[in-house]
């Protein structure tokens, strides 16, 4: 079974490192969302981007936490992880 991931990970740290992990998916149909494409969707406050995270993770498998220095501190990504859990998707971390 292929799996499909939503990649977690602190954006302002960690997106050049992350980017490199990331767009690995884009072989398999996995497009990460771009800078531009973030950029937009933060724009929108709290309520638009919990709505992303749930929508992006309604078609994946599994969650991959890109974990940096501060990502236990970020609180997406700790929402990431809890959905992820409660929807009993996989949850792998990386260190990156």
């Amino acid at each position: 079974m292929q799996r499909r991931a939503f990649y977690s990970f602190h954006y302002k740290l960690d997106n050049w490192r992350a980017s490199q992990v990331r767009n690995m998916g884009v072989f398999e149909g996995n497009r990460p969302a771009s800078d531009n494409d973030w950029e937009q969707i933060k724009r929108g406050g709290n309520k638009v981007i919990q709505k992303w995270i749930d929508n992006q993770l309604k078609e994946k498998s599994v969650a991959i936490v890109l974990i940096g220095e501060k990502t236990a501190g970020r609180n997406w990504v700790k929402y990431e992880i809890k959905k992820a859990w409660d929807d009993g998707k996989g949850i792998l971390g990386i260190y990156a």
